[in-house]
C-alpha cells in the first residue's frame, strides 16, 4: 500500500468516528430532553395537586353520606340582648374559712379536698393542754357555786320572814349574781371550743376538741398538716357551697339604661362547649366599678351545675327586648381555638376549579379527565367564615359575620362539625 492510500484510509475512519459520536451525543440530548419534560409535567401535576389540597371540597355522594345540609341564613325575630363579660362567684355566707378558736396541735384531719361535708362535721380535732385548766376551773366555779347559791336562797327565805338583815342579803346577793356569771362564761367558752358540758360534769376532762363545719359546702385547699401547730387566724381549709352560685357581670354606661331587675341572662363559660345556662337579673349596683365607666349586675344562676366553680370567666347574654336578626340553627355553628364559624358554599372556588379544568386531553389520558369534570359538576366547594353569635332560642342562634356575605350566600345547616374536622386535619384532595 502506498503512502497515498494509507492516508485516504485513515482520513475516511476519522470522519466515520465523528458521525458516530455525533449521532450518540443527539440520543444523549433526546433522552435528557424526554426526562426533563417529563419530570417538568410531573412537577406541574403535583404542584397543581397540592394547589388544590387545601381547597375543602366534597361530591355529592360524600354530602349525602355524612348528612351535610345546605340552606340560607335565616331572619329570624329574636331576643335582643345586652353582652357583657364577668365572672361567677358564692354569696359571703356561702363560703368559709376554717380557723381555730385556740392554738394547738392538729392531731387528726378528718377531710380530703373536694370532699362534700355538712354543717356541724368533725373537720380537724386539735389537742391542746390549756384546754385541761379550762376545765378545771369550770369545775372549781360549778362547786363553789352550788354553796353560793344556797345561801342565796336561804337569805331569800330570810327576808321573806322579815327574819334576816338586809346587808346580809345583799351580799348574799351580789355573791351569786357574780358567781353565776362566771360560770355562765366558762359553760360558753368551752361550748365554743366543742366541749360537752354533760361530760366534763360526768368526770371526763379532755385536752382535745373538734374543729367542725360552719356550713354546708365542698372543701377546698387544706393548708394544714397532721402534726402542725394551728394558729388562730390562721385559716387551715376553706369551704364553698356552690348551690347559690351567681355572676357579676360588668354592664357599660351606654347599656345601663336597657337593665332591669328581673331579665333573663344566657350565660356561656368562656373556653367552653355551647352550653348555654339560663340566669335572671337579681340586683344592679348604683356605683362604678373601680373608675372603669362599668356597673356590677348580679344575676342568679337557676340550676347550677356541679362544673361551676367560683372565679370561672363567663359571657352573659341579658334579654331586652326583640328583634329580627340573622340567624341559623345552632348546629350551623362551630367552634375552634376560641372562635366561631360557619361554612359557606364557595361558588368563586368551584368556579375557578372548572376554569382551570376546562383543557382538552387526548386519548386515554382526556376519557379519565373527562369522567373527573363530571364529577367536578357535583361536587361543592367550601369556606369557613367567622362569626361572632348572640341569643339563641328555638334552635337557632343569631350570628354576625365578620366579613360581609352575599344576600343569597348558601350555608351549611346541618353537618358542620364534620367539615370543621376535615379541615382541621391534614388536607386531602377531592379527586
Amino acid at each position: 500500500m502506498n503512502a497515498t492510500s494509507y492516508i485516504k484510509r485513515n482520513i475516511a475512519v476519522l470522519i466515520c468516528s465523528a458521525f458516530i459520536m455525533t449521532a450518540i451525543n443527539s440520543c444523549g440530548d433526546t433522552t435528557k430532553k424526554t426526562e426533563a419534560t417529563t419530570e417538568a409535567a410531573h412537577d406541574h401535576g403535583a404542584e397543581g395537586h397540592e394547589e388544590h389540597s387545601e381547597a375543602l371540597e366534597l361530591s355529592q355522594e360524600q354530602m349525602n353520606a355524612v348528612g351535610i345540609v345546605i340552606g340560607n341564613i335565616e331572619q329570624k325575630n329574636l331576643t335582643a340582648v345586652v353582652k357583657a363579660s364577668g365572672q361567677l362567684a358564692v354569696p359571703p355566707q356561702n363560703a368559709a374559712q376554717i380557723n381555730v378558736l385556740t392554738g394547738g396541735i392538729i392531731r387528726k384531719i378528718n377531710v380530703i379536698e373536694g370532699q362534700r361535708v355538712s354543717k356541724g362535721q368533725v373537720l380537724v380535732t386539735i389537742e391542746n393542754q390549756d384546754l385541761i385548766r379550762l376545765q378545771q376551773d369550770y369545775l372549781t366555779a360549778k362547786s363553789g357555786f352550788s354553796f353560793i347559791e344556797a345561801e342565796y336562797n336561804r337569805q331569800q327565805q330570810l327576808k321573806a320572814a322579815d327574819a334576816g338583815t338586809g346587808k346580809a342579803h345583799q351580799q348574799a346577793e351580789a355573791n351569786y349574781n357574780a358567781e353565776r356569771a362566771k360560770l355562765k362564761a366558762l359553760e360558753r367558752q368551752l361550748q365554743q371550743y366543742g366541749i360537752s358540758i354533760s361530760r366534763i360534769a360526768s368526770g371526763n376532762i379532755t385536752s382535745q376538741v373538734p374543729v367542725t363545719a360552719p356550713i354546708n359546702g365542698t372543701i377546698g385547699k387544706i393548708s394544714a398538716e397532721t402534726g402542725s401547730y394551728a394558729q388562730p387566724g390562721v385559716s387551715i381549709m376553706d369551704i364553698v357551697d356552690n348551690s347559690k352560685i351567681h355572676a357579676d357581670l360588668i354592664v357599660f354606661e351606654k347599656d345601663l339604661s336597657k337593665i332591669k331587675v328581673g331579665q333573663k341572662v344566657d350565660f356561656r363559660l368562656t373556653n367552653q362547649k355551647n352550653e348555654q345556662i339560663e340566669g335572671q337579673i337579681y340586683g344592679i349596683n348604683k356605683s362604678f366599678e373601680n373608675d372603669s365607666k362599668g356597673v356590677v349586675v348580679h344575676a342568679v344562676i337557676k340550676k347550677p351545675g356541679a362544673n361551676l366553680i367560683p372565679g370561672m370567666y363567663v359571657t352573659g347574654l341579658i334579654g331586652v327586648g326583640t328583634e329580627t336578626t340573622s340567624a341559623v340553627p345552632i348546629d350551623a355553628v362551630v367552634r375552634s381555638e376560641g372562635k366561631e364559624f360557619i361554612f359557606v358554599v364557595d361558588e368563586s372556588a368551584k368556579a375557578a376549579h372548572e376554569e382551570e379544568h376546562g383543557h382538552t386531553h387526548k386519548g386515554e389520558a382526556e376519557e379519565k379527565h373527562k369522567e373527573e369534570d363530571a364529577k367536578d359538576q357535583n361536587s361543592v366547594h367550601f369556606k369557613k367564615v367567622e362569626v361572632t353569635t348572640g341569643v339563641s332560642e328555638q334552635g337557632y342562634i343569631q350570628i354576625t359575620p365578620i366579613e360581609k356575605l352575599p344576600t343569597d350566600v348558601k350555608i351549611v345547616t346541618k353537618g358542620a362539625f364534620y367539615l370543621q374536622s376535615k379541615s382541621s386535619g391534614p388536607a386531602e384532595h377531592s379527586h
